[in-house]
């Protein structure tokens, strides 16, 4: 899929992925969601669907909360709270953590909502603020939320396929 250049692609993109994740997502067995059967997001280190799950509503709602913060006038927090770029394995490990006691359901349903949320965050904007000028170093706003949720949706997708060929 290309990169989205503009509000209309980004859309599209968001829910392309996020609609064709949610189907492999449908196909996993819930007794086997809290299993660690995929490679992790930190070096030697292996994560569950359910994980894989957490990861991209952590993802999700850290889009949401640079908007907030911004619309707050609060200083950007880049990528997360007291994480650093170089410690992307580190962040992913914390957003599993936050989420190890919700339930697969509960997990899909708050991706779902997160998914929503920032879809309603991009209808909200313009072509020219999504693509038209630079919103964090060089990136657009728009690059950094497809960055953060139509690119995982995809890696993520792939993940959770490969292993249900393996079952």
């Amino acid at each position: 899929m290309a990169v989205p250049v503009s509000k209309a692609d980004l859309l599209l993109a968001i829910e392309t992925t996020f609609s064709s994740l949610n189907t492999d997502l449908d196909r996993v067995p819930p007794e086997l969601a809290r299993e660690p059967v995929l490679a992790g997001h930190a070096k030697n280190t292996t994560m569950s669907p359910a994980d894989l799950v957490a990861y991209l509503i952590g993802w999700n709602e850290q889009v949401l909360l640079w908007h907030e913060r911004r619309s707050a006038s609060l200083p950007d927090e880049f990528p997360a709270a007291g994480a650093a770029w170089n410690e992307l394995g580190a962040l992913a490990q914390r957003y599993y953590s936050e989420h190890r006691d919700e339930s697969w359901s509960e997990l899909r349903s708050r991706l779902a909502r997160a998914n929503q949320a920032v879809v309603a965050l991009v209808d909200g904007y313009s072509d020219d603020e999504l693509y038209g000028r630079a919103w964090y170093g060089t990136y657009t706003m728009g690059r950094m939320i497809s960055l953060n949720t139509s690119s995982p949706y995809l890696n993520a997708r792939g993940r959770i396929r490969a292993w249900l060929r393996t079952l």
